[in-house]
Formats: C-alpha cells, sequence, structure tokens
C-alpha cells in the first residue's frame, strides 16, 4: 500500500488543501443535495444548517483519510457520512422539539448501527413529531456500513468502535435532557466509568467521550489493511481519553462566551478558574503526546495534537476570551513551533476569507 502520510507540518497542509478539503466539499455537496429533498420542513433546516455551519467538522476530521493509503477517498467517504450524522443529530437535539432521553437515545442508535456492517435500520424519529426525511439519516448510515464491509480485520476494531460510539451517544444522550437533570445524569455515569479514568473530572471524561476523531483514527488503518489487535489496542490508548479530551476541551474552551449567552453546557465552565483549566490542558496536551509516542505514524497524530492546538487557539472567538492570549501563548509554547505554524495558517485563512 501507498504511504499518503506527509512527513512535515508544511507537506501536510499543502496536502489538505490540495487534495482533502476538494474531496470533503464534493462528498458534502452530495449530502447537501440530499438534506435539500427532505419532506420534514424542521428536520430539512436543521439537515442544512448542521452542513453550513459545522463544515470545519469533517474538514477536519477528513485528515485521518491520510491513513488509509490508497483507500484514503473510502476512508474520507465514511468520515464525511459519519460526522455529518454526528453533527445533524447535535443540531436536533441542541434545537429539540422534544426533551425525551428516549428520542435522544433512538437518534444516536443510528450512530451505532453506522458502525457495524449488517445492523437493520430503524425508524430513528419514532419518538418525535417529524418523520419525513425522504430517507437522509438511512442513507447516511448505509453508506458507513457499506465502508464497515469494504475491508477485512473488521472485527478486530469493532469493540473499540462500538465504545466509542456507545459512548458518544451516553453523552448526547446525557446533555441534551433537561437542564436540571444534565449533572445528575452526567455525574451518575461518570461514577460507572470512575475506575477507569481516576485521573479525570467528570466533565474531562464527557469531553473525551465527545469526540470522534478514535474512530476515524481505526476505521482509516484498517482500511489500509494494516490493523492488527496490537495497533487497534495502540490506537484506543493513545486517543482515548486525551486525544479526544484535548480535541472537545479546547473546542469547549473557544465556545465560552457564546455558551454562556445561550444558556448551553460548556465544561470549560466547571473549572475552579482559568489558572485551574490551564494547568489541565496543558496536562492533556503532555499526556495525548506521550500516549501518541508508541504508535505507527507517531509523527502524524503528533501533528495532530499540535493542529488541534494551532486550529482551536487561532479562531477569532480567542481574542474576546478573558486571558485568552495568555492562554495562546502557553499553549503554545507547550505545544511547540509545529502548533505555531498550524495556529499562523488558521489566523490568516480567517483574516483572508471571514
Amino acid at each position: 500500500m501507498t504511504s499518503y502520510v506527509p512527513k512535515s507540518s508544511f507537506a501536510l497542509m499543502a496536502t489538505v488543501y490540495r487534495k482533502i478539503f476538494p474531496a470533503v466539499n464534493e462528498e458534502l455537496s452530495h449530502w447537501q443535495s440530499r438534506a435539500e429533498q427532505i419532506p420534514d420542513p424542521e428536520l430539512r433546516t436543521q439537515a442544512l444548517a448542521s452542513i453550513r455551519t459545522k463544515r470545519f467538522h469533517c474538514l477536519g476530521g477528513a485528515v485521518y483519510s491520510l491513513l488509509a493509503g490508497d483507500n484514503w477517498r473510502t476512508a474520507l467517504r465514511f468520515i464525511v457520512a459519519y460526522q455529518t450524522i454526528s453533527d445533524y443529530l447535535d443540531n436536533l437535539c441542541d434545537r429539540s422539539t422534544s426533551m425525551d432521553p428516549a428520542d435522544f437515545r433512538l437518534l444516536h442508535e443510528s450512530m451505532g448501527d453506522a458502525l457495524s456492517q449488517n445492523n437493520c435500520i430503524k425508524n430513528y424519529y419514532q419518538f418525535r413529531n417529524e418523520q419525513r426525511d425522504g430517507e437522509y439519516l438511512a442513507d447516511l448510515v448505509r453508506t458507513c456500513q457499506g465502508v464497515m464491509r469494504s475491508f477485512n480485520g473488521y472485527e478486530m476494531i469493532r469493540g473499540y468502535l462500538l465504545r466509542l460510539g456507545g459512548l458518544y451517544g451516553d453523552l448526547q444522550v446525557h446533555k441534551h435532557v433537561k437542564v436540571e437533570e444534565r449533572l445528575p445524569r452526567l455525574k451518575e455515569w461518570y461514577s460507572e466509568h470512575n475506575t477507569e479514568n481516576e485521573s479525570l473530572s467528570w466533565y474531562e471524561f464527557a469531553a473525551a467521550a465527545g469526540s470522534t476523531l478514535g474512530i476515524f483514527c481505526l476505521v482509516s488503518y484498517a482500511l489500509d489493511n494494516k490493523m492488527s489487535c496490537k495497533l487497534a489496542e495502540s490506537v484506543m490508548q493513545g486517543y482515548f481519553p486525551y486525544m479526544q479530551g484535548l480535541h472537545i476541551l479546547l473546542d469547549y474552551y473557544i465556545d465560552q462566551l457564546e455558551d454562556r449567552e445561550e444558556g448551553d453546557l460548556n465544561f470549560c465552565s466547571y473549572y475552579d478558574n482559568r489558572e485551574q483549566m490551564k494547568k489541565r490542558l496543558v496536562y492533556f496536551i503532555e499526556q495525548a503526546n506521550w500516549h501518541t509516542d508508541h504508535m505507527p505514524d507517531s509523527h502524524f497524530h503528533k501533528m495532530v495534537c499540535r493542529g488541534l492546538v494551532g486550529l482551536y487557539l487561532g479562531d477569532p472567538k480567542v481574542k474576546s476570551l478573558d486571558s485568552g492570549a495568555e492562554m495562546t501563548r502557553k499553549l503554545l509554547q507547550v505545544s511547540g513551533h509545529k502548533a505555531r505554524f498550524f495556529n499562523w495558517n488558521t489566523r490568516l485563512y480567517y483574516r483572508l476569507f471571514s
């Protein structure tokens, strides 16, 4: 198999802009066309909004397709479809006409089914008023299932996929219920897993559960026929909880003001103070780097870690945060020159295109 994993930050960015982003935009154009045909106006609105406002999630996640070698297009097709399900359901739950945990649970069963080879498609809208989506969600699931059937070694990653997907689904249920129920449910859920993750607070564990990066990594490696039981375990340990936790904590960090105004749950708000938050983000960066040391393509995974820091801290929203400049300096210092490179690229992108 041919390796497409760049060795340098500059080569990675060049490959992403030249090859990955155009392919992602092609895939999203297809799903946007499908979303425009959804009969129910509310479902159509949320599907189109998720593609319009959360395109960045697919663009960022698709970098993992480089791990799939010659099958990078297949990996990218899966990543875009799976992330589109995630973003669509997040919109449905955030702006829900329902506050029923059973509704949120059934909607997110689609993500577990998408990680299977042959699970039957069901009516994921059973517990809500809106029903007619023109097979939009079902077709996203079928696209993912088609990829799951396309490679050898599925059984080696199946358990890890379902664990990561299950944790993600649990989080989405608990965080979207009635406000007064959220913290008790999240803390109880954390207590069930506390023996595995004693170094994390409940909100850090929840953050780690909220990322899809480990799933993208496992599927991409499997598509390159590199998968082994040892590699699957290495990816799981490398990505959960620290790489995934860093990903989502940074996402929440830059959204603090927005979430405060909207009254939305934000895990960064539970740190005692900004100094504690800074120390914990540094800890997550250090742990993510340490845990990816022994992975194949460790240079790639370290670039992803540094890229997360650089990209998120390059967002214009950081300027509005208290001590945002100080936090940025510290985290970029810990992450090194490659993070500063990604940060510079991100700030340039926003200046040119926003």
